[in-house]
């Protein structure tokens, strides 16, 4: 379907794309950067429909995939591209995406799963995330090199184990998955961990972010950011 993807251009070198007919509870942001020796995609949305077909980049330039976490709203296309990154911690759950990891089983009975049919006869409780082995795994300090910035990688737990991150040192441009977001941050999943949270959240109060790009909401600068992490801190007792 060419319409079930909406794009959002941020910059001359940025685009988001997100679902807008998926429901809200599982509408991530899906993050293209373009660099100079190779491109970045940070997450993949549910992979309803193909995500591979809108990401324009010129022939022959690598796409690096980088899936934040393993919930099911950030690697449902992850299978559909052959340089896949991910959190280390979690990389045999990419191999079998098992349900109990991605929490696919909740998008099966969420009521107003699409508000717009992506196919006829289509229907939530068949949704299946496929197997997306990753190429590379990421552990906290690892680069991901696009030639012209890199990016050193985070890990962020809380809100998941194996939430990672990626942060452009040089001028502060921060990927943030579901670490930290502009929006309701969810702490009470099966796998999610306050303490690990109130943690991640101390850290990146300190983190000199310009803007951060995060897998729901919208983006939001440095000042934004702490103002975010702050209001976590005080409403779990973390100050």
């Amino acid at each position: 379907m060419p319409d079930w993807f909406s794009r959002s251009i941020v910059d001359d070198k940025t685009t988001m794309l997100t679902e807008p007919f998926v429901h809200a509870y599982v509408r991530a942001n899906i993050w293209h950067l373009r660099g100079r020796d190779a491109d970045l995609l940070v997450d993949t949305g549910m992979g309803i429909c193909p995500l591979a077909p809108e990401i324009e980049t010129p022939q022959g330039k690598p796409l690096l995939v980088v899936a934040t976490h393993i919930h099911l709203d950030h690697v449902g296309s992850l299978h559909e591209f052959p340089w896949r990154a991910g959190p280390r911690m979690s990389a045999e759950q990419f191999v079998s995406m098992d349900e109990a990891a991605t929490y696919a089983y909740m998008f099966h009975d969420l009521e107003g799963a699409v508000s717009k049919l992506p196919a006829p006869g289509w229907k939530a409780a068949d949704y299946k995330i496929p197997s997306a082995p990753l190429t590379r795994t990421l552990d906290e300090g690892d680069i991901v090199d696009l030639g012209d910035r890199q990016f050193r990688v985070l890990h962020l737990p809380g809100h998941s184990p194996d939430s990672i991150a990626l942060f452009d040192e040089a001028d502060g441009l921060f990927f943030s998955g579901d670490a930290i977001y502009d929006d309701t941050l969810i702490d009470d999943l099966p796998d999610s961990d306050r303490a690990s949270y109130i943690s991640s959240m101390r850290r990146l109060l300190d983190l000199p972010v310009r803007i951060g790009h995060g897998g729901h909401g919208p983006s939001f600068d440095g000042k934004r950011m702490r103002e975010i992490a702050a209001a976590y801190l005080g409403r779990t007792g973390g100050i």
